[in-house]
């Protein structure tokens, strides 16, 4: 059993599929494939079912994983760690983030850690809050930015508080709310909504305040995307309720403010299991102290990285 052996297996499983595997391990898709038939014969066991329309793994094969990815990491690590020890920071970093982070302005931040760390190298994955969290304990990824319900930390997960916001509700431009000053949810629950799918960490926010307000409302349009809501909202299809600090962003929509809106709150998340050098330089960048507990970052060191609010 080699480590590239064990990349190939990893490559097929995230992106279930042969071709774009080997694209991106920069081989020919013969080498990979060859290379994991070999390691399936070494291990008596199939560890993908192939057909003509999609590659999946088989019990075999999710059994394998885990042990696969652990063995790969243990060995970015060791190599991490020993450049670590003769003053430099090398290796990965996965980075996982939501849609709608305000607190941070990502660009800037991956900018900042690239001419401060260059021989690191960036992997962004995007999702929702629930699955970024899940996939730092699974050891998918290595840090997330999050975003969920006032009072609802994530579980499991080493945490560092970003940033606390309100939703406000986001209305076209011509819709007759554009005259009130702010509006409550008891209005806003005769509206038609526009909102995240439903069990989702950004549709909780919505959904636990008109329940708590014993009302209900109709959300028509179910969206992953804040900019496809927005979209949606412009053509007078519903309103929404996004984050004010992240609403800048967006073109085509007005807002206005919800004085029973429900609370936001952003984290940065990484495991518990312990820091690898380049998640401590992630950290070092966005001026989160080693060790650092729940809490605020510091004022000075996130002015320079936060975005348009």
């Amino acid at each position: 059993m080699e480590f590239h052996q064990l990349r190939y297996v990893l490559a097929v499983a995230e992106t279930s599929n042969f071709t774009r595997a080997a694209e991106r391990c920069l081989v020919v898709q013969s080498a990979l494939s060859h290379q994991i038939a070999r390691l399936e014969r070494e291990l008596g066991a199939r560890l993908f079912e192939r057909t003509s329309r999609r590659v999946r793994l088989t019990p075999a094969g999710m059994a394998f994983l885990p042990a696969a990815r652990q063995c790969l990491d243990a060995a970015e690590r060791a190599a991490a760690e020993v450049a670590a020890a003769v003053g430099e920071v090398r290796g990965r970093v996965t980075v996982g983030l939501i849609p709608t982070v305000a607190a941070v302005d990502i660009p800037a931040t991956l900018r900042a850690f690239r001419e401060r760390y260059p021989h690191v190298r960036v992997r962004l994955r995007v999702g929702g809050s629930d699955e970024l969290v899940e996939h730092i304990t699974q050891g998918v990824i290595d840090i997330a930015f999050v975003g969920l319900p006032g009072g609802v930390p994530p579980k499991g997960v080493d945490v560092h508080e970003l940033a606390r916001d309100r939703l406000v509700a986001v209305i076209a431009p011509d819709h007759p709310l554009t005259r009130e000053p702010a509006v409550d949810l008891h209005r806003l629950a005769a509206e038609v909504f526009v909102d995240f799918p439903a069990g989702s960490a950004g549709r909780a926010q919505t959904d636990h305040a008109f329940a708590a307000a014993n009302l209900v409302r109709d959300v028509a349009f179910e969206v992953t995307a804040a900019d496809l809501m927005a979209e949606l909202v412009a053509a007078g299809l519903g309103v929404a309720m996004l984050p004010s600090a992240y609403v800048p962003r967006l073109s085509g929509v007005s807002t206005v403010e919800v004085a029973d809106a429900p609370a936001r709150v952003e984290y940065l998340v990484w495991s518990h299991l312990g820091r690898t050098p380049a998640v401590e330089a992630f950290l070092d960048v966005l001026k989160i102290p080693p060790g650092s507990p729940i809490g605020t970052a510091s004022r000075s060191g996130m002015e320079g990285l936060r975005a348009n609010s």
